[in-house]
């Protein structure tokens, strides 16, 4: 992984996962502002996905369960799209809190996947 695009992933789920619990406690319904904000984090996550399948190409391999990571990864990536379809069925202040909360959680997984990443398994 890239640890930068790990970083940079990481702190933008959870600006967006911050922004959307805000704005769903303040009974503000799903807009453009909290589902792209989710949208955005799903594309961060698609790349992450490319490097992903990339990186072991170059050298850059998972020293961890490659199996624990994938799962992990593809678990994130279900996450904000699960989110925002809640979000889109559900037109209350509380899908927005919704999202946020998943948005808060992905940041959190892509960390881990870090961790996954880069440490060597015993």
């Amino acid at each position: 992984m890239i640890t930068w695009l790990t970083y940079g992933i990481t702190g933008i789920a959870a600006l967006a996962g911050l922004l959307c619990v805000v704005l769903g406690l303040i009974g503000r319904k799903p807009s453009d502002l909290s589902l792209g904000s989710a949208a955005l984090v799903e594309l961060l996550l698609l790349v992450q996905l490319v490097v992903a399948i990339i990186a072991p190409a170059t050298g850059n391999n998972i020293y961890g369960d490659p199996i624990e990571f994938y799962a992990y990864l593809i678990c994130a990536l279900i996450i904000p799209a699960a989110a925002v379809f809640w979000g889109l069925l559900d037109r209350t202040r509380w899908s927005t809190v919704i999202v946020g909360v998943g948005l808060l959680a992905v940041s959190v997984m892509v960390i881990r996947m870090e961790v996954i990443w880069t440490t060597v398994a015993a």
